[in-house]
């Protein structure tokens, strides 16, 4: 295997690293400081401009997004929902982000190159979804695994409510997401939320295996199956996202959403009004 390099466009990233290898691009969630929480004012950004990049780069065949440290992504940052709570600048934080989303979701979904998500440690919110939206998928078997908005007030609007009925039916994907329950890695692979669950030094070995089978195959054959079906995920995202991220924005706004954040942080257990 040649070295990895990290080149041009990619160097431009601060929360993203992307390395190339052998024809496939190791994209890497890199902010294990903050258990690579996904900011919008940088790492949510980053992550719609860098599908576009790998869409057309020629030099790259498979793509594996994993993250750095022992964290793959702890989704949202709930320090800052905790600070934009019922002010100004979540309102206007709401005014923008569910444009952001969308345009997240459908480039991940534009991306010709097959990709494989390598769960290397807890997922949780948008990580979890992140974790999903890829085309296979590796996760470590002790990960801690799930869509936990409603444990800090928010609905699960950002690609929760796309993906999870998808893969396991409405039934249980309501179970998972109202309860806002966290399973392991396993108890993922067991429920087909996930591929394969391997223990966490295999995640990144097993997914670069997967990647390097998929560069030999016949890349038109790989590239339009993939395709194909995601032609579904997108006909679900017409039809939802818009809907579920704006219930997801106007649920910023309750009082019981700052009340989890500022809980969360603090750690204690919230005190509900209901609204």
């Amino acid at each position: 295997m040649t070295q990895a390099r990290i080149n041009q466009p990619y160097e431009q990233f601060k929360h993203i690293k992307v390395e190339k290898k052998d024809r496939i691009a190791v994209v890497t969630l890199n902010n294990p400081d903050n258990r690579n929480a996904i900011t919008m004012d940088g790492g949510h950004v980053e992550l719609e401009q860098v599908w576009t990049l790998l869409a057309e780069d020629t030099e790259v065949s498979a793509i594996v997004l994993t993250g750095a440290g022992k964290t793959f992504s702890a989704g949202g940052d709930v320090k800052g929902m905790a600070t934009r709570a019922r002010t100004v600048e979540g309102l206007q934080y709401t005014l923008k982000v569910p444009a952001q989303t969308k345009r997240l979701l459908q480039n991940i979904l534009d991306v010709p190159q097959p990709i494989i998500t390598a769960v290397n440690g807890d997922a949780v919110g948008l990580g979890a979804t992140l974790a999903l939206f890829g085309d296979i998928s590796v996760i470590a078997e002790t990960a801690k695994f799930g869509d936990t908005h409603v444990k800090v007030g928010l609905v699960a609007g950002d690609g929760g409510t796309v993906i999870w009925p998808l893969l396991i039916g409405p039934s249980q994907a309501k179970d998972f997401l109202m309860r806002g329950l966290i399973i392991t890695g396993t108890e993922a692979r067991d429920r087909n939320l996930i591929n394969y669950a391997v223990p966490t030094e295999e995640v990144l070995p097993r997914a670069m295996a997967i990647a390097a089978e998929l560069v030999e195959l016949p890349a038109v054959a790989v590239r339009w199956t993939k395709l194909s079906i995601n032609m579904l995920l997108k006909e679900r995202i017409n039809s939802i996202l818009d809907a579920s991220i704006a219930y997801e924005m106007l649920s910023m706004n309750t009082v019981d959403h700052g009340e989890a954040a500022k809980a969360f942080l603090e750690k204690r257990k919230p005190v509900y009004k209901g609204y």
